[in-house]
């Protein structure tokens, strides 16, 4: 996509806000006159090493100013390439446009990472009032008919112009962003379909800051420590500072993470609070309250589906896939669907277990018996896996500090594949002092990018884990990349370290599969760098990734126990990877449950009433035959951000789809000796380096010499 839909891309996937407070965040406020640059750090480039945000200059207060100049630089920039009089070219119009909008880039990519990771009432208020008038810009250019004209002229004159294949893709990406953003409307559906954009654009917005805050005030409070039996003394004293951080002195509190099954229900022995919990976690915005979010998503699936009918599509997700590999809704459907079966197959069999634990445990105690419920399976789970493996969490933990995981983890499996070292650099700000700044060198020794780790759980950052970019890679420019991780790790009690699941653990090495994707970009045209593939692809370098944290060299390199420096009794890595692919039936079901309410809600038509949420998502979970009561969505309707405040509406198939594809390329090396530097160069060549440079899936084939096979993912699931 041309660099001017670069920005949608990062507001879609950056709409987020949370609570926090600050004085600074209190008191600021917006100027009534745009500063200088010499007063607005954010309106030149920064003069720190690789362009690196400079968090210690900026305030609040900059963000709008800088915002509203940045637009105003770049809707100058985009009319000069419309009016020019000269014949449209590839120099004058197409890669003129990726020289553009350097300010408003440069804003908006720092803005809602922060926005997103650590935000606090002035960031959101922000937010709020930006979101609406970004989207409006966003259409001022992709609805500009002179400009679409210089492009469309370009488009077809392609094969004459003697264009490079990667210049020739940039075109044809151009043009197709253009049109599919309404450039063929007629004046008046242009009219319909901007008011569709800044209301869905105010939506969404208006979405997460519901989830968050309904996330943060749904945090279940224990009065009484001993219905906390079960947990470590490290999570009982993380859930007493949360409470002292509330002003819940002599309290503790067991806060909400994004998804639907949270992690204390593994561990805690009180059943009462385990259904406690769980049922926070299942109704967080089903309160009737102002955060409440089912108003708002009945009317964001149906102005999405009157997008699409605007646009000549049947369905939402008709129009969203069709510039995704899957191209239908129908494949992704059918890659879902297909595996429904012998996922909930595999999950009754895992119930029938648990089940015969409670009837043993409980057949002579005075509580009797009870069949299992969702708010159960964790905590049985793991005493199933206890029986039949001998394996406890409490026992892997010790062994996954997570500053050595990543040392001689994520970044000595790096080093290893590719030849790339890090160095720590404290000389550069950061938004929150937990962050953690390191230089990355090729292995030629020359300076390739910059990478942030914000890895700590906050009241002020929004759920789950995440990659993104400060600076993208340029090559018109020479700019490198600024990378960043985010994860919401449990912050030990001052003092203690933080030890990590091998949940985890795999998490830290999937987030930096993508910041490998974007660091080893060497693009020239940064719309088509990096991450900018399509989302079922996207997925494919960071889950690839995810395996080289279970490779007997790079696990034995970084299991160690954080006390005595000991490496993992081989006893216990033989009891893991025994165990890696248990309650795989319960893992795969609550993710197809998701990924199929996705495709439910947006596959609805144009023409649909407002949907009772609730009645819409069992009818749905109960037609795909998913709706088993044990296992819950892995994300409900209600909270699913991914769809309604991300920028996953139609693609959160993409992990199931881009799966198939790691998991195929694992075959790949594994078929010719595994982790080598010669295999690691390949892979670089052939997919990190290359953007959205090539068609996905000739670039997959390219690499793997035919198409993927589904086989190795049913295998590694469990499911075969």
């Amino acid at each position: 996509m041309s660099r001017n839909f670069v920005l949608a891309a990062a507001i879609s996937l950056a709409l987020a806000a949370c609570t926090g407070n600050t004085p600074e965040a209190v008191t600021e406020k917006t100027p009534a006159t745009a500063p200088s640059a010499a007063e607005n750090p954010l309106l030149a480039a920064s003069t720190l090493p690789f362009g690196a945000p400079m968090f210690d200059k900026i305030k609040d207060a900059d963000y709008l100013p800088a915002f509203e100049e940045g637009m105003k630089q770049h809707l100058a920039e985009m009319r000069k390439i419309a009016d020019n009089p000269e014949p449209a070219t590839f120099e004058n119009t197409i890669e003129a446009q990726e020289r553009t909008g350097e300010t408003l880039n440069r804003v908006a990519r720092i803005f809602f990472s922060l926005v997103q990771a650590d935000t606090n009432p002035a960031r959101q208020k922000i937010q709020e009032e930006i979101a609406p008038k970004l989207a409006a810009h966003q259409d001022e250019i992709a609805l500009d008919p002179k400009l679409f004209a210089r492009v469309k002229a370009v488009y077809d004159a392609r094969a004459t112009l003697k264009l490079d294949p990667v210049q020739l893709r940039l075109v044809e990406r151009d043009y197709q962003e253009m049109v599919r953003a309404g450039a063929q409307l007629s004046e008046a559906d242009k009219v319909v379909m901007r008011k569709l954009n800044v209301e869905e654009t105010t939506l969404s917005t208006d979405f997460h800051n519901k989830l968050v805050a309904a996330a943060a005030a749904g945090a279940v409070q224990v009065d009484d420590k001993a219905k906390l039996d079960g947990l470590s003394e490290g999570d009982i004293a993380s859930a007493a500072d949360a409470a002292k951080e509330r002003k819940l002195d002599g309290k503790w509190l067991l806060a909400l993470q994004n998804t639907t099954q949270q992690p204390v229900l593994a561990s805690l022995k009180d059943r009462e609070l385990r259904a406690k919990v769980l049922e926070a976690s299942e109704t967080r915005t089903e309160h009737g309250d102002s955060n409440d979010t089912r108003k708002i998503i009945q009317r964001l699936a149906q102005l999405r589906a009157q997008k699409a009918k605007l646009l000549g599509f049947d369905t939402y997700a008709a129009y969203s896939l069709a510039d995704q590999m899957a191209i239908t809704p129908d494949k992704a459907l059918k890659l879902l669907t297909d595996t429904v079966p012998a996922a909930t197959a595999k999950a009754r069999s895992e119930i029938v277990k648990m089940q015969a634990v409670i009837d043993q445990q409980h057949a002579d105690s005075k509580t009797g018996d009870f069949k299992l419920t969702a708010s159960d399976w964790d905590f049985y789970a793991e005493q199933v896996r206890k029986a039949e493996f001998d394996l406890d969490e409490s026992q892997i933990k010790p062994y996954f500090e997570m500053d050595n995981v990543l040392h001689n983890g994520v970044f000595y499996a790096a080093t290893q594949m590719y030849g790339i070292t890090f160095k720590e650099r404290k000389d550069l700000p950061v938004y929150n002092p937990d962050m953690k700044v390191y230089e990355v060198f090729d292995k030629d020794g020359s300076s390739l990018a910059l990478f942030y780790t914000d890895y700590f759980k906050r009241d002020s950052k929004s759920g789950g884990a995440w990659m993104d970019v400060f600076v993208e890679q340029d090559g018109l420019t020479g700019a490198k990349p600024v990378v960043f991780n985010v994860c919401n790790f449990t912050k030990p009690a001052a003092g203690q370290p933080a030890l990590l699941s091998f949940d985890d653990v795999t998490t830290m090495f999937h987030e930096f599969g993508h910041a490998l994707h974007g660091m080893f970009s060497k693009v020239k045209y940064p719309s088509i760098a990096g991450t900018s593939t399509s989302r079922d692809f996207v997925e494919f370098p960071s889950q690839f990734n995810e395996h080289w944290a279970s490779d007997p060299k790079v696990f034995a390199n970084y299991a160690k126990h954080y006390k005595t420096g000991e490496p993992m009794p081989q006893a216990l890595v033989d009891k893991i990877k025994k165990a890696s692919k248990f309650n795989s039936g319960y893992g795969t079901t609550e993710y197809l449950s998701a990924a199929l309410l996705d495709l439910a809600w947006h596959t609805l038509p144009a023409d649909a009433p407002l949907q009772d949420v609730d009645k819409f998502e069992a009818d749905a979970l109960k037609k795909f035959k998913v709706d088993l009561a044990e296992v819950p969505p892995r994300y409900r309707t209600s909270y699913f951000d991914h769809i309604w405040g991300g920028g996953y509406s139609a693609g959160y198939y993409a992990y199931f789809w881009s799966e198939v594809l790691d998991d195929d390329a694992f075959e790949w090396f594994k078929e010719h000796g595994g982790m080598t530097a010669e295999n690691g160069q390949i892979f670089r060549d052939k997919i990190l380096s290359r953007g959205n440079t090539v068609d996905l899936a000739t670039l997959y084939r390219d690499f793997r010499g035919k198409d993927p096979s589904v086989e190795p993912l049913l295998e590694n699931r469990g499911l075969k």
